[in-house]
C-alpha cells in the first residue's frame, strides 16, 4: 500500500511539473507589454536646413524605443543616408546611427534633445569602441547647433 501511495505521490507530481505556465505563456505571446513597450507605433518626421545644408530624420516610437531613417547632406560634404536605432530617455534620444558614406559602412552613436516640436542635435568628444565612435560623455553632450524641425511625413 505504502508503494502506491508513493507511486502516485510521484506521478502527481511530475505532472503539476510539467504544467505549463500559463503567466509566462502570455508573456511570450506579447513581448511589447512584457518589456515595458507600447504595441502602438508613432512616426514623426523632423528636418534641417540651412543654405546647402539638409538633415533629414523619420522616426518611429513604441514607447522607450526609437528607429528610423537619417540622412544628412551637407554641400560639398559627402553624404551620410542610414538608420538608427536606441532609446529615449526622459527628453533625450539615445541611437546608434549606421549609415553609409564614401561606399562604406560606418557606425558612431548620435543623441537628440526634444524641445517642443524641435530636436536639437547633441556634439560632443567621440571616441572608438568596438568600431563604432560613441560620445565620451553622454552627460556633457552640447545641443542646438542642429536644430530639426518637425514635419509631415511623406
Amino acid at each position: 500500500m505504502k508503494r502506491i501511495i508513493l507511486l502516485f505521490a510521484m506521478f502527481t507530481g511530475f505532472f503539476v511539473a510539467c504544467k505549463p505556465n500559463k503567466t509566462q505563456e502570455q508573456k511570450a505571446d506579447n513581448p511589447a507589454k512584457e518589456s515595458g513597450t507600447d504595441a502602438t507605433k508613432a512616426k514623426t518626421c523632423y528636418s534641417y536646413i540651412k543654405d546647402k545644408d539638409t538633415v533629414s530624420l523619420s522616426l518611429v516610437t513604441a514607447g522607450t524605443v526609437v528607429a528610423g531613417d537619417l540622412n544628412y547632406n551637407f554641400y560639398e560634404k559627402d553624404k551620410n543616408a542610414g538608420t538608427i536605432s536606441g532609446i529615449i530617455k526622459g527628453d533625450t534620444i539615445i541611437a546608434d546611427y549606421s549609415f553609409q558614406s564614401e561606399g562604406s559602412t560606418s557606425y558612431r552613436q548620435v543623441a537628440f534633445v526634444k524641445k517642443g516640436d524641435q530636436l536639437l542635435e547633441g556634439y560632443g568628444p567621440t571616441q572608438e569602441s568596438d568600431g563604432r565612435r560613441v560620445f565620451t560623455n553622454l552627460a556633457g553632450l552640447k545641443f542646438g547647433d542642429i536644430t530639426l524641425s518637425k514635419i509631415a511625413c511623406k
